[in-house]
């Protein structure tokens, strides 16, 4: 039973702290620590170059599928294919990816991001070469295995934060996410099949024979330019020998042998805000936290695990709404779709980029400190069922000969359902960085989180796109039957996210 009382003209209940924060005053909050937005915008080049990258592909996949001999041009199969293509993605991420970001807590972040940022340049360029469905499906599967340089930005992200600005710093990954929602897009429906676009611009015969790849070079000259910017600029001491020490700048310490000074003062104790109890971990390094690496079995505690059940969820229904709406735009009319150009599709995914980054930079961080973290990560995951729920309508305002302004209303809607889901992912990496044991272990976290992802990721995308074929072969609810599996998915994911605690993860022995 909750006992309440006032005193001093504060309210008093269980989950009130019994001592005060060091000035006495439980309504004063430490002042929030600097941003090295230095640092933290060389982290978003990378951050942007593989946005652009993945955002690129879904204007044209589901049509570069349709003209492969494989397919036939059977539009209703194309779900299949595109999802044969992103399992074996995912599935090639989740056996690499822990070893990337593992390897991050012993070598240092720099060498293993620079890797994967070549590897990445390499991949996109041969799948702008493949000629046939094995090509592609080898070119985007060597893409899974360098993609460890996911876990590497949010870990260099938690370490250059601290409890009073970590909500702003994770706000800014969104941004830098969304504007290559806007360029990718455009690239890849703008960019695709040059030859019919600008015939005497790009007349000859290699573009007619490779009708894809100038949207893949353009992608791939952002990755070359993120990888210099990298390399030249970002600082760090890392403990790889000879290789890598000229890359490696000891300006600043996000990694070392021994605990890092200015990471120290950049993580202070964490206070109490007033009536809450403090989820927040105490990260000074000063204390008890060990210099090296923990083993595996110490970092998966409690809290990662819930928190990592909580993120394979949530990648779970983003990653079916992403592969629905190029897929679902793309289909004919007939069979529930929009019957959208690739031109057409990048525009409505560029819209969705142009408004989501920047909606949680500006609203994120206030949102945290008026609602508390766990409430609005379950205000964006409640935001996942109108995207869903709006695809029918979307066929229904074309079937029934609606002007494109109801059409383009409802997609208005729809994309921005889907930046207010998309604050989910900021809110759990917040809850990441607070569950990790320590900071040398932070690479573990995030690393062990892109497995259990990409696991997700390679059955979830593809049984969602073979539901979505099955519902329309079989004329299942009219063909509707996926987007009922999905709604429920939405039920359970909010039931599970009750297991989070208001704010971030408190540090406890028992954890």
């Amino acid at each position: 039973m909750s006992l309440t009382r006032f005193e001093d003209n504060h309210e008093i209940d269980e989950e009130t702290p019994f001592l005060p924060n060091q000035e006495g005053s439980p309504d004063l909050k430490p002042t929030q620590t600097p941003l090295p937005t230095a640092q933290i915008s060389i982290l978003l080049t990378a951050w942007l170059a593989q946005s652009i990258l993945s955002n690129s592909i879904s204007p044209y996949l589901n049509q570069l599928l349709r003209e492969l001999p494989e397919v036939g041009g059977d539009a209703r199969t194309v779900g299949y294919y595109t999802g044969i293509i992103v399992s074996l993605y995912y599935v090639v991420g989740a056996v690499t990816s822990f070893q990337w970001n593992r390897l991050s807590d012993h070598v240092g972040r720099k060498p293993v991001l620079l890797s994967c940022l070549v590897g990445t340049t390499l991949a996109t360029l041969l799948f702008g070469l493949s000629r046939s469905f094995l090509a592609l499906v080898l070119s985007r599967c060597l893409h899974g295995a360098v993609m460890g340089h996911v876990g590497v930005v949010n870990s260099m992200t938690a370490e250059l934060t601290d409890e009073t600005n970590v909500a702003q710093g994770f706000s800014m990954l969104p941004v830098a996410w969304s504007l290559g929602h806007v360029i990718g897009p455009l690239v890849g429906g703008i960019l695709s099949r040059p030859q019919d676009r600008w015939p005497h611009i790009f007349s000859h015969p290699f573009w007619a024979d490779y009708p894809y790849f100038l949207p893949c070079l353009v992608a791939a000259t952002f990755t070359s330019l993120s990888f210099i910017i990298t390399g030249l600029y970002l600082e760090e001491v890392c403990s790889f020998p000879a290789l890598w020490r000229g890359l490696c700048s000891d300006a600043a310490q996000t990694l070392d042998s021994r605990p890092s000074e200015r990471l120290r003062l950049a993580r202070p104790n964490s206070y109490t805000p007033q009536g809450e109890t403090s989820d927040s971990p105490d990260l000074d390094t000063t204390s008890n936290e060990p210099d090296k690496p923990l083993p595996l079995r110490s970092v998966l505690t409690k809290p990662v695990v819930i928190t990592t059940i909580n993120h394979a969820l949530l990648v779970l229904l983003n990653g079916a709404a992403m592969s629905y709406i190029p897929l679902v735009w793309s289909t004919p009319v007939e069979y529930g779709g929009l019957n959208l150009s690739p031109a057409s599709i990048g525009l409505g995914l560029s819209l969705y980029g142009g408004m989501g980054g920047f909606f949680q930079f500006i609203f994120f961080s206030h949102f945290v400190s008026r609602f508390g973290l766990r409430r609005v990560l379950i205000f964006s995951i409640a935001s996942c069922a109108v995207i869903y729920t709006l695809f029918p309508f979307e066929n229904l305002a074309v079937a029934s000969g609606g002007s494109n302004l109801v059409v383009w209303l409802l997609i208005i809607l729809q994309m921005s359902s889907l930046c207010v889901f998309d604050m989910a992912y900021s809110a759990l990496n917040m809850y990441f960085s607070s569950a990790a044991p320590n900071r040398r272990s932070l690479g573990a976290v995030f690393g062990f989180s892109h497995v259990a992802n990409s696991v997700v990721s390679a059955v979830g995308p593809a049984a969602a796109d073979w539901l979505f074929a099955f519902s329309l072969t079989h004329n299942v609810l009219g063909g509707k039957f996926a987007y009922v599996v999905l709604l429920g998915v939405v039920c359970v994911t909010l039931g599970v996210s009750m297991q989070l605690p208001k704010n971030t993860w408190a540090r406890r022995e028992e954890y």
